[in-house]
């Protein structure tokens, strides 16, 4: 499979996200030198990227609707109550600078935040569209600046 292809993929993935698909192409880069890394994280945002509109509109929706099912109720019931959890933490530390408090929460990679969090956490507060849209987008290019650098100085994230 071609890597740019599999970084894309890996990008959309939860928990993994961006993070971790930069880190793998800090790998493909030591390894290949026609591999760019520039490249790379073109790629890795993109693929963060596409979810989060899909994210905001219907996952929501979605997980509401399965709370109250037998055999996803819990699991669904779990991670809207950590959306929520995230998206009302986020409000009670941000105040007016939701927008920044939203970008920084997707940019700084920690475990636990990240585009799909931080977008599912602001449509349960009712932030608007475009707003979450441009802040996630924020916050995905930090942290794939931030995952970049890590990755060219050697860092490595892989358990």
């Amino acid at each position: 499979m071609n890597k740019y292809l599999l970084l894309f993929l890996i990008s959309m993935v939860p928990i993994v996200e961006l993070r971790g698909a930069i880190i793998l192409a800090a790998g493909y880069e030591a390894t290949d030198p026609n591999f760019s890394m520039i490249w790379a994280y073109v790629v890795c945002v993109l693929g963060n990227m596409l979810p989060v509109p899909f994210i905001y509109i219907f996952l929501r929706k979605l997980l509401e609707w399965g709370a109250d099912k037998i055999i996803i109720g819990k699991l669904f019931t779990f991670v809207l109550e950590k959306g929520e959890r995230a998206g009302k933490k986020l409000e009670e530390k941000a105040g007016k600078g939701l927008f920044l408090a939203l970008l920084l929460f997707v940019g700084i990679p920690i475990p636990g935040t990240g585009a799909w969090t931080g977008t599912l956490g602001a449509s349960i507060l009712d932030m608007k569209f475009k707003p979450t849209i441009f802040a996630a987008m924020g916050g995905v290019i930090l942290a794939g600046i931030i995952m970049s650098a890590a990755g060219m100085l050697g860092v490595s994230f892989f358990v």
